[in-house]
C-alpha cells in the first residue's frame, strides 16, 4: 500500500476538525459532508496508481522514441512527424511535438470529454519533458535493426498503458480511440494507416532503407496496439446468454 503524502496528511487533520466543528455547532448537513471528506481522504491508492501508471508508460515512450532517434529510424503519428521535422528543420522534438498536437487536443476536448484531454495534456507535457532529456545523455551506438524493433516494442507498451489509464499522446491516438468508441474501429487499424501515411510524408527526410525500419517500427507498435485492444475486448459468455428454449424434441 503506497503511503500518504504530506499533503493528505493535512487533508485528513483538516477535515477532521472541520467535522469537529461542525458537530459542535449542530448543523447536520455540513457535518455529513465534511464526514464524507474525511472518509474520501483515505481513498488516494487509486488515483494516484494511475499517475503513475501514466508516468511509466510515458517513461516507456520516451526511452522508444530515444532509441528510433539514434538508429536514425522514426515512428507514426505526431511523434514520428515531428521526428521527421525536427530532422529537416533541425529544431528541437518536443517543441514541435507540443505543438502539432494542439488541434488534435481541441479535438479530444469537444469529442472525448474534458478529463480524458487532460490526461493526455498531461502525458504530452511529460513525454516532452523526458524527451528533452536526451540532449544531456551521451549518444548510444545502437544498431538500426534493434533500435527498430525495440523501439516499437516500448512505444507500443507505452502507448497502450496509456489508453489504459485514459489517456493518450494526441495525434492518431486521440483519432484512433476515437473512432473505437464511435465505430469501434480497432486502434491498432487506424493507427496503421495514420503512420502510413507518414511514412510516405517521411520519403523526403530519409534513405530508403531507414524507410523499411520505420515501416517495421509502425508494424510492431500496431500490432501491440492490436493485441491489447483484443485482449481487452469484453466477451460475452454463454453461460450468461438468456436461455433459449429448444423444439426439436417435442412431440
Amino acid at each position: 500500500m503506497l503511503p500518504l503524502l504530506p499533503f493528505d496528511w493535512f487533508s485528513l487533520v483538516y477535515n477532521r476538525c472541520l467535522l469537529r466543528s461542525m458537530l459542535k455547532s449542530n448543523n447536520m448537513q455540513q457535518a455529513v459532508r465534511a464526514t464524507m471528506r474525511y472518509m474520501n481522504g483515505f481513498k488516494t491508492k487509486a488515483p494516484r496508481r494511475k499517475w503513475l501508471h501514466l508516468a511509466l508508460g510515458c517513461l516507456l515512450t520516451a526511452a522508444g522514441l530515444m532509441m528510433l532517434k539514434h538508429a536514425q529510424v522514426f515512428t507514426g503519428g505526431t511523434a514520428g512527424m515531428a521526428l521527421s521535422l525536427a530532422h529537416m528543420l533541425h529544431l528541437k522534438f518536443y517543441i514541435l511535438f507540443f505543438l502539432l498536437n494542439f488541434p488534435f487536443l481541441l479535438f479530444s476536448f469537444m469529442t472525448m470529454g474534458r478529463s480524458f484531454t487532460l490526461n493526455t495534456i498531461f502525458s504530452i507535457m511529460l513525454l516532452s519533458a523526458l524527451t528533452s532529456v536526451d540532449r544531456f545523455l551521451p549518444p548510444p551506438s545502437i544498431s538500426p535493426t534493434v533500435g527498430a524493433i525495440a523501439g516499437g516494442i516500448l512505444i507500443g507498451v507505452g502507448v497502450c498503458a496509456l489508453f489504459r489509464n485514459g489517456a493518450s499522446l494526441g495525434g492518431s491516438n486521440i483519432v484512433a480511440l476515437y473512432l473505437n468508441r464511435k465505430f469501434r474501429i480497432n486502434p491498432g487499424k487506424t493507427n496503421f494507416v495514420f503512420d502510413s501515411t507518414v511514412l510516405l510524408i517521411s520519403l523526403f527526410a530519409y534513405p530508403v532503407a531507414n524507410l523499411l525500419l520505420s515501416a517495421l517500427s509502425i508494424a510492431v507498435t500496431s500490432s501491440i496496439m492490436a493485441l491489447y485492444k483484443r485482449r481487452n475486448k469484453p466477451r460475452t459468455h454463454k453461460s450468461l446468454l438468456p436461455h433459449k428454449p429448444s423444439f426439436k424434441n417435442r412431440h
